[in-house]
């Protein structure tokens, strides 16, 4: 992302522009798709399902959501949830949704900072890893974020901070059920000091940098990244398949 020839201080201003861009780009989308998005569905589907972060709506993953759908083919829900909800309620929001998809559909989630860990925690603690495919999280601060200590007694601050009972009970059993995660991590997040606070230990990591917190929402090479990950689910869906088909029955 950076440019050749600039200096630390350039980088850093860079960086500052690309995210304050990225931010108006957020508020202009925060008033759409507030109620539920639901496409129809029907088993093999690949439905790629969308949780937003703190203070936003569903409409800040327009962009993504027009190549996901242009490029896969996929279907892609989504849900908003209220500024300043628990992860347990949220993530009770997205089952409710979870429980309108037809069983057989191919699911995966994918969370923006807060909804990273909302996802994490439906795989983990209300047995979604009996739906879903995969999850993959942009700039989610499993190991905490700085500035949720200011409201760690307070709303959804009190999940978010360094000694988040949530955060350290999904990290110890971060591996308990076999649903691959991706962590996208945005090298100049300034909202979650530290790279490896934004990573899902046991699982796959992308560190993209010259990118901020919400900058990744709407960066290029983190489009490219989540497209790859669901095809590689869609090839490993096929080889299971044609393992387990009966004999003769594959096409030639």
């Amino acid at each position: 992302m950076f440019h050749a020839g600039l200096t630390a201080r350039d980088r850093l201003e860079e960086v500052l522009g690309t995210e304050a861009l990225a931010t108006l780009r957020e508020v202009s989308l925060l008033a759409r798709d507030l109620a539920p998005q639901l496409p129809p569905i029907k088993r093999g589907d690949d439905v790629v399902v969308l949780v937003h972060g703190f203070f936003a709506s569903a409409g800040v993953f327009r962009p993504m959501r027009a190549r996901l759908e242009q490029e896969l083919g996929a279907r892609v829900a989504s849900f908003s949830h209220t500024p300043g909800a628990r992860v347990d309620t949220i993530a009770r929001n997205l089952q409710r949704l979870m429980d309108r998809i037809p069983t057989g559909a191919r699911i995966h989630l994918v969370g923006h900072s807060l909804g990273g860990v909302v996802s994490r925690y439906y795989v983990q603690e209300l047995g979604g890893h009996r739906r879903v495919a995969q999850t993959i999280s942009l700039a989610s601060p499993f190991g905490g974020a700085q500035v949720a200590t200011a409201l760690r007694f307070f709303m959804v601050g009190a999940d978010l901070h360094r000694e988040s009972s949530v955060l350290r009970r999904l990290r110890a059993s971060s591996q308990s059920h076999d649903v691959p995660h991706t962590s996208i991590v945005a090298g100049d997040d300034r909202l979650i000091s530290g790279l490896t606070r934004a990573v899902f230990p046991g699982h796959d990591a992308v560190i993209l940098h010259g990118r901020g917190h919400n900058s990744l929402l709407y960066d290029e090479e983190v489009i490219r990244v989540v497209i790859d990950r669901i095809r590689q689910a869609q090839r490993q869906a096929q080889r299971q398949a044609q393992r387990h088909a009966p004999y003769g029955s594959v096409k030639q």
